[in-house]
């Protein structure tokens, strides 16, 4: 395959990657919201810990560093924008 064209995969990927976190952070708003009208707090630790441990195990071994950096940060965005949501 010409590298042209495993370039535009990944485009198309990045694409798909952008669609699925605007779609992630539109549910993180809702919880949020929830968390914010039943007065909890924004970390839960211990969902942070399974999540990624579940990521770790999707992935072949060798991806499983990545994988977990990837879900990391959005979960570091995803709870600012809930801290956002909490003060507004």
């Amino acid at each position: 395959m010409e590298l042209d064209k495993l370039r535009e995969e990944i485009d198309q990927i990045d694409r798909e990657l952008l669609s699925l976190f605007c779609r992630r952070m539109a549910v993180v708003a809702q919880v949020g919201q929830y968390k914010k009208e039943q007065g909890l707090p924004v970390l839960n630790q211990g969902r942070e810990d399974a999540i990624l441990a579940r990521a770790r195990a999707q992935v072949p071994p060798e991806m499983g560093d990545a994988a977990c950096e990837l879900l990391s940060t959005a979960i570091r965005l995803s709870r600012a924008y809930q801290e956002e949501i909490l003060r507004g």
